[in-house]
């Protein structure tokens, strides 16, 4: 097992940096979800690990592949015009209750926005990170909620009683 530990480790050290950088960034915009989750913000725990998981696969996109047709420079000003028009997007879905005080459609927001960012990084050529984004987004929102909810029960003792986000 070492050979093939030294292996991955070796010939794709910079796939190895790039899945720990997406995991990193996922986590901890998780972490910050639930800290807003155990105070009953309108944000969570998914939520934020979405945002802040697009957020990095944009940033590795346009870091990471360099050899592009494109000047950097154009290419950034398109990805920035491509994230915030989606931003608009997203906040569409965005709807407050009746009471004004339930909000929903925000897990739909972030994924509108960090679908942006992997079709950003698909035409750009970032294939590692396209796929392991789109990785790292479906078991944030298959296995988010559970955990989400274990986690809020552990750390604030109480089960959550406002749920912001859709399926």
């Amino acid at each position: 097992m070492g050979e093939w530990l030294s292996w991955i480790l070796i010939d794709h050290a910079d796939q190895v940096e790039i899945a720990v950088r997406l995991c990193v960034a996922a986590i901890a915009g998780m972490a910050v979800g639930l800290n807003r989750d155990i105070h009953n913000k309108p944000i969570g725990m998914r939520t934020l690990g979405l945002v802040a998981l697009g957020s990095a696969i944009v940033i590795l996109s346009g870091s990471v592949y360099e050899g592009l047709h494109f000047a950097q420079d154009a290419v950034s000003r398109v990805v920035q015009g491509i994230l915030t028009g989606l931003g608009f997007l997203g906040a569409g879905a965005i709807l407050r209750g009746k009471d004004g005080m339930e909000v929903q459609g925000l897990t739909t927001a972030s994924t509108v926005w960090i679908a942006a960012a992997l079709g950003v990084t698909a035409g750009l050529g970032a294939w590692f990170i396209t796929i392991a984004g789109t990785v790292m987004t479906l078991v944030l929102l298959t296995f988010g909620r559970v955990l989400e909810d274990k986690l809020i029960r552990l750390f604030s003792g109480k089960p959550k009683t406002v749920r912001d986000e859709d399926s």
